[in-house]
């Protein structure tokens, strides 16, 4: 029963990041903290590195804490939570950085319906290079009519 219970735990933590990942997008990335989230726009710098990468190491931190807290307490529940942070995070760096922005030169040929639909709202995403007026804040989970021809 605890096996079903941290697995449901953990596909419900993956799923809530997908919202999560959007608000943080929409409202922290593209609000008060849109000096660490620009260079992702306007590549300004040279490093491979962006300070958008500070986002990427924030949920980590929070994901490795569950880790600390269900060592540490009775909260066993902390490493489901822990764990579909981490695999959101992981997704995120897939989808995002290696599939999207090519930041690793591989799946470069996915070409399936889901693939095109993913990348082609990014791209609109990416088209507005300010602050204010964004699209597509979400990942995983696009608007249907991205994925239409």
């Amino acid at each position: 029963m605890n096996i079903l219970i941290g697995l449901l735990i953990f596909l419900g933590t993956f799923s809530i990041m997908e919202f999560m990942a959007w608000f943080t997008h929409k409202y922290v990335m593209h609000g008060f903290l849109w000096s660490l989230h620009k260079d992702h726009h306007r590549k300004d710098h040279d490093s491979w590195f962006e300070r958008n990468d500070v986002f990427f190491i924030f949920y980590a931190v929070i994901s490795m804490s569950c880790f600390y807290i269900s060592s540490n307490t009775t909260f066993w529940y902390a490493i489901p939570i822990g764990f579909g942070i981490m695999a959101y995070g992981a997704t995120y760096f897939l989808v995002h950085d290696m599939f999207i922005h090519q930041r690793f030169k591989i799946f470069r040929n996915a070409s399936n319906w889901y693939a095109k639909g993913v990348r082609r709202a990014h791209k609109m995403h990416h088209k507005h290079l300010g602050k204010g007026q964004g699209e597509c804040f979400g990942m995983l989970f696009v608007p249907f009519k991205y994925f239409k021809k």
